[in-house]
């Protein structure tokens, strides 16, 4: 059976940046700290006035296209994964199409165009879509172009408003790819919560602690539904975790209860119990069930110092977030920066061929709620791929804001506000918004 992933990434990130502990810390009176060790992030990006989640996504995917050599014909699908759209009818993918027709000849009359919509799992489902459109032998030997793009932001004030940003990240999916194949098995956790969301409005309405407990339990769940299909996941199997991030700290509690998970019943739950002094609970144990709880909490307390466990996070885990510390929460998109963030971690490390066939094990969610678990083979071109993106120059050249231009920004980015805020950056060689046509439609164009 020919393989079938992603065969090529681009990202685009908004070319705004806020610093989270030298400007927007004291302008809120709080220790930086609570930013950059609480959350884990010491910056955010956000949109210049000219971009949005159309340019941006379209700027990442014409990347992509000139770089692979692609033509508008050779792509038989475009998909868009977003929670911020500005239109409830017609999709994000129409609006990006339209720009990418602007520079290339001929057009995507013929390709298939969606927008999916949960949350931030909504970027995987969209991935995953693609494989089964190739799978099933319709896509007449095209590829699949998926994008995800975000802006996230949360109204001024709000607990949440220090994990903004904004960015996209598109990919190619196709059969006999070059980074990474997408394993058959998947893993869902399922179920109707109500932890954010955003009732006809912009800005999200968010149950913070809800909010993990709910990511927590359905991440747990899918990686119990994936083992129940792919067999036992052990810690030796997996060279890199990316999990969704809506910021770093979070992933840290993930990490920790998966790692629990995975060494349950293992050589390596016995060399941990050697060294904390117990293994762990198991519930029929324990006389009611909040004793049994209580007795997980004061395991997991311990074992976050213990020395096994911090040497997979450090290897496993915390390679993958090095991008979301420096971008913020792309909602859609995060899960999949993080999986960027692991590969250009191992190009740093200098592997390559040894790398060919190792695993990633993939955690994707959204609120509302899914989490979705899959692995993923690393293909014999990954290096190649991932070193030929600009990300880094990118960060580099992102204009840092003063607080009070981040307030006016917020601003042009409030859909329920209008103002006149001039750029701060020049736009070159990309697709940029330029205003609203007859029937109230955003309009854009390529400016060389």
């Amino acid at each position: 059976m020919t393989a079938v992933g992603i065969d090529a990434i681009e990202i685009r990130t908004g070319k705004l940046r806020l610093d989270l502990p030298n400007t927007f810390a004291p302008k809120k009176g709080e220790d930086p700290e609570k930013y950059t060790k609480g959350l884990g992030l010491e910056a955010s990006s956000f949109p210049d006035v000219y971009e949005d989640i159309v340019t941006m996504g379209a700027n990442a995917a014409k990347r992509l296209m000139d770089r692979k050599g692609i033509a508008p014909e050779d792509v038989g699908r475009i998909d868009v994964a977003t929670e911020s759209a500005f239109d409830h009818a017609k999709p994000v993918s129409t609006y990006i199409a339209g720009c990418l027709e602007q520079v290339y000849d001929g057009d995507f009359r013929h390709a298939n165009k969606g927008e999916r919509k949960f949350a931030c799992v909504a970027g995987t489902q969209a991935i995953d879509d693609a494989y089964n459109w190739i799978r099933a032998g319709r896509n007449r030997g095209r590829s699949a172009l998926v994008i995800a793009t975000d802006t996230a932001l949360y109204e001024r004030g709000d607990p949440g408003e220090a994990t903004q940003g904004a960015g996209a990240v598109a990919m190619l999916v196709d059969e006999d790819p070059s980074i990474v194949e997408l394993s058959t098995d998947q893993g869902y956790g399922s179920m109707d919560e109500t932890d954010f969301l955003k009732p006809n409005q912009q800005f999200p309405s968010v149950d913070g602690k809800r909010s993990v407990q709910v990511y927590l339990s359905r991440m747990r769940e899918a990686l119990e539904d994936y083992e129940a299909v792919a067999g036992p996941v052990g810690v030796e199997d997996v060279s890199y975790a990316p999990f969704h991030t809506p910021f770093p700290g979070m992933v840290r509690k993930a990490g920790l209860f998966a790692y629990r998970h995975i060494t349950r019943d293992s050589p390596v739950e016995d060399e941990i119990a050697a060294a904390i002094g117990r293994r762990q609970p198991r519930e029929d144990e324990y006389d009611s069930r909040e004793a049994y709880e209580e007795a997980i909490r004061e395991y997991m307390d311990e074992l976050k110092g213990a020395e096994q466990y911090r040497e997979w996070y450090a290897e496993t885990i915390e390679p993958t977030l090095e991008l979301s510390r420096v971008v913020g929460n792309w909602y859609t998109g995060s899960v999949h920066l993080a999986r960027a963030s692991a590969l250009r971690h191992a190009a740093a490390r200098g592997l390559d061929s040894e790398f060919v066939g190792r695993r990633l094990l993939v955690g994707s969610y959204g609120s509302g709620a899914q989490a979705e678990i899959h692995a993923e083979t690393v293909r014999d071109g990954w290096r190649e791929e991932i070193e030929a993106l600009d990300i880094d120059d990118q960060l580099e050249s992102r204009y840092d804001l003063a607080f009070e231009e981040y307030e006016q920004v917020h601003d042009v980015h409030d859909f329920d506000k209008s103002v006149e805020v001039e750029e701060l950056t020049a736009p070159e060689a990309e697709f940029v918004f330029t205003g609203w046509g007859r029937m109230n439609e955003r309009t854009y164009e390529y400016v060389e």
